[in-house]
């Protein structure tokens, strides 16, 4: 990457950029952090207004404004820095790529300005700024387009510099990778009249980013009076993922059911016992009921303090609550007092000293509105002990059973969305029959969506909010498009698996043509039945691991007749 600094005589340098000197430099490394803040040479981004205005403050009303809050787009530890990434969140097509220069996370609108291509699946160019690979437009971390190719150096200039009598002066800086600051910088004059040209129009919309509990959030809207929104409002924060004493291995899966359906499937403890028959290990506890041969049993739920900003529950095992729009966290009653969770409009306090001695665990759902029939869940589980265990493990073996568990009742929730839908969202309360205590929670969450949202999340104008037809049940149950290829540790697990895989499969093959290519008294017979044998395991062990890796990262059916 290359830094230019324009030097003028009468003023500090000033940096500035050169779209048609760049391809006359090596790709070195580039970065401007050393430098003073000096006059930017960019312009104001461009980005589609809104219809009305929108408080960048708490919302009290009675009116739940989804485009007015925080989302989560991935854990960072999930995101290749190396290449954009295509995302959707709140029906809002996303890119998210990394930003050298500020050493920074940025989100942008998922089309370029020029022909509208998705910028998703452009590239990171040597100077690190994002680039559409449909005509090579270029765009820096605050959304300018800082490179045209097809732009003529004599187009229309915002700034013109008369550099004929007095010298120009530009530095190239060589920077390292490693430790982000420059190593030489070499000086050099230029003389003429350097044009640079661009138009408000060809910036891209970029959405205002941040990184909290080792995840990247996003605003949804691009308006300039956003920009700042972060030092203004945060998401909710979970202090326990950012503590070292707590484990924090997090997952991520795209679901073909809507939000609404997701977020009242994790609020309903009632239907682990059997919709996650045989997958999940969950301990009997002692109550005056007898429990069934599952284990399920009459559950006492009580909902509190409902209001536009969410809803606590209790029960006999923990507690749990709702922050709108997307966190949803547990913390099972090892001991009381066992969790917390604070945002800008809900504060917990607890004793720091009593807490480092307590054993907690709890769980953590993120549900995020994906578009119509579609959402997104990244969970977490940070426990306070046993941390030895997340240290050693790999992450992947974690996500087979949590995968597993989301397949058990995955069809189940596909279908039953669509049901909800033909009765009609405001009717669930008399299409579905929920007598009993266990069902709090999710009649809590109708509640709530019918009071603050109308009974639906808010899509903008570009959603028709259609439900997309289903597929077939091994498409509906992929996990390679919903899971791995937005998992790091899966990714790699399954490109390791696959190289073993194709590694044992010619042992056994190299094994059998030595035997078979070995003179009659070259070879005991001892040793032939050890490499034939040697072959056959090989074989067998390669058909295993296929099937393994079809089954770990591809799709696996879950039969509940079976169970």
């Amino acid at each position: 990457m290359r830094s230019l600094v324009l030097s003028l005589p009468s003023s500090p340098p000033l940096a500035l950029p050169l779209p048609f000197l760049s391809p006359s430099l090596p790709p070195i490394s580039h970065t401007t952090t050393k430098y003073p803040k000096y006059p930017k040479l960019s312009f104001k981004l461009h980005s589609h207004p809104t219809p009305t205005p929108v408080s960048v403050s708490v919302s009290v009303s009675e009116t739940f404004d989804w485009h007015s809050k925080w989302y989560p787009v991935s854990p960072v530890c999930d995101l290749d820095p190396r290449a954009p990434h295509a995302k959707r969140v709140l029906g809002l097509d996303l890119v998210v790529w990394w930003d050298r220069s500020a050493g920074a996370w940025r989100v942008f609108d998922d089309r370029c300005p020029h022909r509208l291509a998705p910028l998703s699946e452009g590239r990171i160019d040597p100077w690190g700024r994002l680039q559409c690979v449909y005509h090579g437009w270029c765009f820096d971390g605050a959304a300018a387009c800082r490179y045209i190719p097809q732009a003529p150096h004599d187009g229309p200039p915002v700034l013109s510099l008369p550099t004929s009598s007095t010298p120009l002066r530009i530095f190239i800086s060589f920077h390292s990778f490693r430790h982000r600051r420059p190593i030489i910088n070499f000086p050099f004059s230029f003389f003429g009249n350097l044009q640079i040209h661009t138009f408000k129009k060809a910036c891209a919309a970029a959405y205002p980013s941040f990184v909290q509990n080792k995840m990247l959030w996003f605003w949804p809207r691009t308006d300039p009076e956003y920009k700042d929104i972060a030092e203004r409002e945060k998401p909710p924060n979970v202090p326990e993922l950012d503590d070292p004493s707590y484990t924090c291995t997090m997952g991520i899966r795209d679901l073909p059911y809507g939000y609404e359906v997701l977020v009242e499937n994790l609020m309903d403890p009632a239907h682990v016992h059997y919709a996650h028959h045989g997958i999940m290990n969950i301990p009997k506890r002692p109550g005056p009921a007898r429990p069934d041969r599952e284990g399920g049993r009459p559950l006492d739920i009580n909902v509190e303090t409902m209001d536009v900003n969410g809803y606590i529950s209790k029960q006999e095992f923990g507690s749990s609550k709702f922050i709108p729009p997307c966190l949803y966290y547990a913390y099972p009653s090892l001991d009381s007092n066992n969790g917390s969770v604070t945002s800008s409009s809900i504060q917990e306090k607890s004793s720091a000293k009593t807490n480092q001695k307590r054993r907690r665990v709890l769980l953590i759902f993120f549900c995020i509105p994906v578009s119509p029939g579609r959402s997104r869940v990244i969970w977490v589980f940070p426990r306070n002990f046993a941390v030895w265990i997340d240290q050693l493990v790999p992450r992947w073996i974690f996500h087979i059973g949590q995968n597993l568990i989301l397949d058990s009742d995955l069809y189940l929730l596909h279908v039953e969305e669509r049901k909800i839908a033909e009765a009609g969202p405001s009717n669930w309360q008399t299409a579905c029959f929920v007598p009993t205590k266990s069902d709090a929670q999710v009649i809590a969450f109708r509640k709530w969506l019918r009071k603050y949202s109308q009974n639906k999340v808010d899509w903008g104008a570009k959603s028709n909010e259609l439900l997309p037809p289903t597929p077939a049940r091994e498409q509906l149950m992929d996990r390679y498009w919903t899971h791995v290829v937005n998992c790091s540790s899966c990714r790699v697990a399954l490109k390791g698996l696959k190289a073993l895989e194709v590694a044992l499969q010619i042992i056994s093959i190299f094994s059998i043509g030595i035997v078979a290519a070995a003179k009659e008294n070259l070879l005991s017979a001892m040793t032939k039945t050890v490499v034939v044998s040697m072959a056959l395991l090989c074989f067998l062990a390669s058909k295993w691991l296929s099937q393994f890796i079809y089954k770990t990262f591809y799709y696996h059916d879950y039969n509940h007749a079976f169970r």
